[in-house]
């Protein structure tokens, strides 16, 4: 199964013209791999999208009759190896929809664990699909105010845009240089890789964050193997910055929830995050 199958989308869109950055692309074909024995969420199999090497937007409008209150740009996890396509991906595009929200999930690409930063590849395509939004290249969504969402390693890599103060990538493509890169707020469920230990709350060195920063919500499990110092950590910078952020760390639920129901605390987080979105000005 190829994510460029998804009929739900609007618009698939390549978003490199002509090849992306160098990077070690994968000889196999792009696929589902998750095999019989993948894992199940709250009863459910879970896409693990693998070997993608033409990255590309899928297209979710909130409205027909026009764009909604905001687009997010929706990075799934999946330790860069995959993507958790469904549980971290169009299921949550739907219900970015349901709050009034435009929604465009990355295919990014994947697997980058063997580069050298393995997080570069992902980081790129993530701040080349801010531009294209901000160039009116996606139709139909709202292109002024573009947030990023994302999970587990897509977290780490929506952590390192909404940071960012350069451009990862040579801006060859005309005009990228000049359009904002950075998003407007940011969504970041259990971040992965973002302390130099998990016992640690000092930021890799790669997070900066300074008064410019946006705000963003973080929604975390304590018994998370991937720990929620990750949060707390770029949490507490933003709060000595004076950035309006939003941190929930929730009693238990591990990794990989998504945002189905699994009698869970982190069952939770979607409500509380819509009530957030809705108070910056980036929901119904």
């Amino acid at each position: 199964m190829k994510a460029s199958a998804d009929e739900a989308a609007t618009a698939v869109i390549d978003i490199w013209d002509g090849d992306a950055p160098a990077w070690n692309a994968p000889q196999a074909e792009e696929s589902d791999t998750s095999g019989p024995d993948g894992r199940n969420v709250a009863g459910r199999s879970v896409i693990r999208l693998g070997n993608v090497s033409t990255p590309q937007l899928h297209v979710y409008p909130a409205h027909a009759d026009g764009p909604g209150t905001s687009t997010v740009v929706i990075a799934p996890g999946g330790g860069y190896s995959i993507l958790a396509w469904d549980l971290e991906g169009t299921e949550i595009a739907a219900w970015l929809n349901s709050v009034g929200v435009d929604a465009v999930v990355l295919k990014y690409r994947v697997p980058t664990r063997s580069e050298d930063q393995k997080w570069l590849a992902p980081v790129q395509d993530i701040q080349r699909s801010i531009v294209m939004l901000r160039t009116s290249k996606v139709s139909g969504v709202n292109a002024q105010k573009v947030g990023v969402l994302g999970f587990s390693a897509g977290g780490n890599a929506s952590a390192r845009a909404l940071t960012a103060s350069t451009l990862h990538y040579a801006a060859h493509r005309p005009g990228d240089g000049k359009i904002r890169f950075q998003p407007d707020f940011g969504v970041l469920v259990y971040p992965a890789w973002l302390v130099e230990s998990d016992e640690d709350l000092t930021l890799i060195d790669e997070i900066t964050v300074d008064k410019n920063t946006p705000p963003a919500f973080f929604a975390h499990a304590i018994d998370d193997r991937v720990s929620c110092l990750s949060s707390v950590a770029l949490f507490t910078e933003m709060k000595r910055n004076g950035i309006p952020s939003s941190l929930h760390v929730f009693s238990g639920g591990g990794h990989g929830f998504g945002l189905r129901q699994a009698d869970s605390p982190t069952d939770q987080w979607p409500d509380l995050c819509a009530t957030w979105l809705r108070q910056i000005g980036m929901a119904k």
